[in-house]
């Protein structure tokens, strides 16, 4: 269904409780005709301080994520978007197509746009091949990552996680520290950089950092608002996102 002020395009996003970071950035990228409509997953414990933790962490997720679809779903809305990573690359490649099976069936067939099927049509974009990764995630949830990717062809040269204490504490991480976490994982072979973790605020800095290194610096969240825009006919371009918004 489109409505007046979104004859384009209404998206369903759902995001965490816990994430204070996706609708800001998600609608400083907004185009005409399009709108945003936030169905949140409680999570009662932000715990995150230790692999078993984020494990636990997710698990909860899952479990209530009906409830989120569901409330988003009775907007009528025209498409599903993840506001969160995580669980959308966990099991790697067929992990990444079982979610997006599972969501569809929550939601009665809408198509979806996660992180992990942005991540992957950037990197068909690109055609690059050689990778530098950052998250906010203990080592459990790197080794996800970095199995999505080789599975899907990449070769993973460095991945740094920011092992942040908690759910709500991943927004606390500022964009100097974040541009530094990509330096830290970048090196002469590497062709493109890219985040996973939707409340880290990395898209003005992943933007700025692309100028300095001169190479492609990708952010979660500017992933999958251009995804989601793609996917539906959207192809507005436009400057203060990086070259993935301004190029592609």
């Amino acid at each position: 269904m489109v409505g007046h002020l979104a004859n384009r395009a209404q998206f369903g996003l759902i995001l965490p409780s816990t994430n204070t970071s996706v609708e800001a950035e998600f609608n400083r990228m907004l185009v005409p005709g399009v709108s945003w409509h936030s169905g949140r997953i409680f999570a009662a414990n932000p715990d995150l301080s230790s692999s078993e933790a984020m494990v636990s962490f997710l698990e909860e997720l899952r479990v209530q994520i009906k409830t989120a679809v569901q409330s988003v779903c009775h907007a009528k809305v025209d498409y599903l978007v993840m506001g969160m990573s995580a669980e959308t690359f966990w099991g790697g490649k067929d992990g990444a197509a079982e979610f997006v099976k599972f969501m569809g069936e929550l939601s009665g067939g809408l198509g979806i746009t996660t992180g992990a099927a942005a991540c992957e049509a950037v990197i068909k974009a690109y055609g690059v091949k050689k990778i530098g990764i950052i998250t906010p995630y203990q080592p459990v949830g790197d080794q996800q990552v970095v199995d999505f990717f080789e599975q899907i062809g990449c070769e993973v040269k460095a991945i740094h996680g920011l092992k942040c204490a908690t759910a709500t504490s991943i927004a606390d991480v500022t964009g100097e520290e974040i541009k530094d976490s990509f330096r830290k994982v970048d090196s002469e072979d590497v062709e493109l950089l890219i985040q996973a973790g939707t409340n880290l605020l990395a898209g003005k800095a992943a933007a700025e950092l692309e100028k300095e290194l001169g190479k492609p610096v990708i952010a979660i969240n500017t992933a999958t608002v251009w995804h989601a825009y793609r996917n539906n006919g959207i192809m507005d371009k436009f400057e203060g996102w990086g070259s993935l918004l301004s190029e592609h």
